[in-house]
């Protein structure tokens, strides 16, 4: 949801924006965009579509400056042309900010501006914020903004450099989208995203809502929306910056769906005791008789989110024998959900910045709930909202369709079954904890058949439609696999408990429909056998993924995937390996961009 990057100190600025540009791209790439000041005067670059474009527009005169931002969008307000790429300049041309996020009182303010004089030249909420901090530039640039965001409402992340700044400069504030400051020796950074800062330093700060920071080649400071200097923690990273190249792999995509196997043992490391067999965590503040008064939990998240926490329903109804409630973050807060302080809420975000999920935690701490994320972001809202914290151990995730998120999403809630099991006086036994010895094995073993993936991919490429269907615990992942193929391949699929194809979906059933079938589990392969019949019966294809000989299958199944076979709790996340090599080799044959699809970004952190 558009990428922020930005610099001050000693190196080449216009590099190193390009470069954090890179690896912020996945946020947005309908336009991108960078300013330096020099001279006392504003250099801007712009271009609309993806980086390459600026990168081409660059080589044909350059910037020049020591400091700048730079921005790669995902559009809300005004058309991807260039016109609305930012950086947007204001109209006497001594501010120039890059914005993420949306300002809902734009047009109140936007006239009020006019009615002033100030002209705009954009379609853009941003170029809002831009003439009115240049309304007020009267003193310092820090004063400017501060009395604008006081005019502001919405959610934003910006940043601002000014030609009217004594010294070299730039002002950033944050109300909802994630920002934060990168420190260095003589020099600062600050990014939306990690990501574009890992190559050159680890140190960062996370930026509160409601905070303005100011820095310089000296130092940063933090002030609140009254201009009063706060504290904020500094964090290090422990990222690779090698872990965010592709690494000999096609795509980013790839690249991060072969490298679920180490994900996952990372994310069980130092979590599980096999030896004293237990589970525990020490990021939770919530005591055992906090956990133990719990009567209720609520699963909140969004997107391919949203499809792991419906696993972690099944997961921990079964294994804790405690209500689950699963609701879209989006629709949570309009509701009026029942929520008092025997309710955990448990929020599920990759970035920990999803406008959507984030809204639905304070909506339930607001209530009296108690409040967990399971998250991938140390430092991010979600986890300074919640008072305990299951991060997930992915690192960084670049492909905007999430893979190895999702999986280790899976594990850390079946962590959370086992740890809230044992301090219930439950109890956990050797069976459930050995299955997590044997998963990264057989995730990889489940990687071993993309060859035949890609085979599978090249006879169904050109299919306008697909279904999914699984059953019990599986029926989510027949939802990610759907959800998958949409946004990689753009090929219009849709999931379905199995037991509910007869009740309408059977009528789209034809030869050129092919049914993707999750027949994984004794309990009930055999029901979702009896749905490919129904679907071969009606001349339909059939791609069956099964744990065991697919042999039996040969007369219902005109493609046979066998996947190794793991404990019931955790065979959706060996089941969904191959759906996410469907996807992906799917895409690749139709020549999509994998790890862009077009009109997505990473994290929407705007509602």
């Amino acid at each position: 949801m558009c990428g922020i990057v930005g610099y001050v100190g000693h190196r080449d600025v216009v590099g190193l924006l390009l470069d954090g540009l890179e690896k912020l791209e996945y946020r947005g790439y309908d336009s991108a965009g960078i300013v330096t000041v020099h001279d006392g005067a504003l250099q801007t670059a712009r271009a609309e579509g993806k980086l390459s474009r600026l990168k081409d527009r660059l080589k044909k005169g350059g910037l020049e400056g020591a400091y700048g931002l730079g921005h790669t969008r995902w559009a809300t307000h005004g058309a991807p042309v260039e016109r609305n790429a930012h950086p947007i300049v204001d109209a006497r041309r001594q501010v120039a900010l890059i914005h993420n996020g949306i300002i809902e009182n734009f047009l109140s303010v936007k006239e009020s501006l006019q009615a002033d004089g100030w002209t705009f030249d954009s379609d853009t909420d941003t170029e809002v914020i831009a003439n009115l901090i240049s309304s007020h530039l009267e003193d310092s640039l820090l004063e400017a903004v501060l009395k604008a965001v006081a005019e502001l409402e919405g959610m934003y992340a910006f940043a601002v450099v000014s030609t009217r700044s004594s010294e070299q400069e730039i002002i950033v504030a944050r109300q909802g989208p994630p920002l934060l400051l990168g420190l260095g020796d003589g020099e600062q950074f600050l990014a939306s995203d990690a990501a574009a800062l890992l190559a050159y330093t680890r140190q960062v700060v996370f930026l509160e809502n409601g905070d303005i920071a100011r820095l310089t080649t000296d130092g940063y400071a933090v002030y609140d929306h009254r201009g009063e200097s706060v504290e904020r923690s500094e964090h290090r990273l422990n990222w690779d910056p090698v872990q965010i190249e592709k690494g000999g792999y096609r795509h980013f995509m790839l690249k991060e769906i072969h490298e679920q196997p180490q994900a996952l043992q990372d994310t069980l490391a130092g979590r599980v005791d096999f030896e004293l067999g237990k589970v525990d965590f020490d990021t939770f503040s919530l005591t055992h008789e906090d956990l133990r008064r719990i009567e209720r939990i609520h699963l909140l998240a969004c997107g391919t989110s949203w499809h792991a926490a419906l696993v972690g329903k099944f997961l921990i109804e079964e294994l804790v024998r405690v209500p689950v409630e699963v609701d879209y973050g989006s629709e949570y807060r309009y509701r009026d959900p029942i929520v008092d302080e025997r309710v955990l809420a448990i929020g599920i975000s990759q970035s920990g910045e999803t406008a959507d999920t984030l809204a639905a935690m304070e909506t339930a701490a607001e209530k009296g709930g108690r409040l967990v994320t399971i998250c991938n972001v140390a430092g991010s809202q979600a986890t300074r909202l919640s008072e305990g914290v299951i991060y997930t151990q992915a690192g960084p995730e670049i492909g905007v369709a999430s893979t190895k998120a999702f999986t280790t999403q899976l594990v850390a809630c079946y962590l959370l079954a086992l740890y809230l099991r044992r301090i219930r006086g439950i109890g956990v036994d050797s069976e459930q904890l050995e299955a997590l010895a044997h998963l990264p094995q057989a995730v990889s073993q489940a990687l071993e058949l993309e060859s035949q993936l890609e085979d599978i991919a090249k006879r169904y490429h050109r299919a306008d439609d697909f279904l999914y269907l699984g059953r019990g615990i599986n029926y989510p992942i027949a939802l990610e696999g759907a959800l998958k193929l949409k946004e990689i391949s753009y090929i219009h699929a849709e999931g379905y408990p199995a037991g509910e194809m007869k009740h309408g979906p059977i009528a789209l059933i034809d030869e050129d429909l092919p049914t993707v079938a999750i027949a994984t589990g004794d309990q009930v392969a055999e029901k979702v056998r009896s749905n490919m019949q129904q679907v071969k019966a009606r001349d339909g294809k059939v791609i069956a993924l099964v744990d065991h000989s697919g042999e039996s299958y040969r007369d219902v199944a005109d493609e046979i995937i066998e996947v190794p076979r793991v404990s019931r709790w955790l065979q959706p996340i060996v089941n969904v390996i191959p759906l996410q090599l469907l996807a992906y080799h799917i895409g690749v044959w139709r020549g999509c961009d994998v790890d862009q699809p077009r009109n997505l970004a990473k994290s929407v952190t705007v509602e």
